[in-house]
């Protein structure tokens, strides 16, 4: 088994708001296994309210806006998945594969699962496995294979591994 890092703090959240983190580190480990990432990596994951992730997204992204979630890759890849990055990134301090950063919005989390009639684990666990096949290099930006290739990797993940 592969022993991966995955690191899991709230930032700017009620304690009645926070999402779950065993749940988190959860769904990122399946999405890892899922694509066959076959060296243990490293994954921070900042949980923050609508406030934080609208400044990470205006200085980021330049959109000042809230969004439900965004990801930070610290790979390069040249085409989705672990056998397309470009080469061994291991850190030689830790021994692991820093893949990067992921911001969640528990305020998105709660607001989307409502609208979208499902619980807030289901939409965490969503949201988490998306953010993790972009630090993986998937993207959906455009409407090609991409965007089929990474929604049908979704799929997959959350019927085999988040919902157990």
């Amino acid at each position: 088994m592969i022993m991966h890092k995955i690191y899991a703090r709230h930032f700017g959240v009620g304690a009645q708001d926070r999402l779950e983190i065993p749940l988190i580190k959860k769904c990122v480990r399946a999405a890892l296994d899922f694509e066959g990432v076959e060296a243990p990596c490293e994954v921070s994951v900042l949980i923050t309210g609508d406030k934080v992730i609208k400044e990470i997204n205006r200085e980021f992204r330049g959109i000042d806006l809230p969004t439900d979630v965004l990801s930070f890759p610290m790979q390069v890849f040249s085409q989705p998945g672990w056998a397309g990055r470009a080469g061994d990134e291991t850190d030689p301090e830790t021994g692991l594969v820093p893949l990067g950063e992921i911001v969640l919005s528990a305020a998105r989390v709660d607001s989307q699962s409502r609208e979208y009639g499902h619980s807030r684990q289901q939409e965490t666990a969503y949201l988490t496995v998306h953010a993790a096949l972009h630090l993986l290099g998937y993207d959906h930006l455009d409407e090609g294979p991409g965007k089929r290739q990474m929604r049908e990797h979704e799929k997959q993940i959350m019927e085999e591994w988040a919902e157990k």
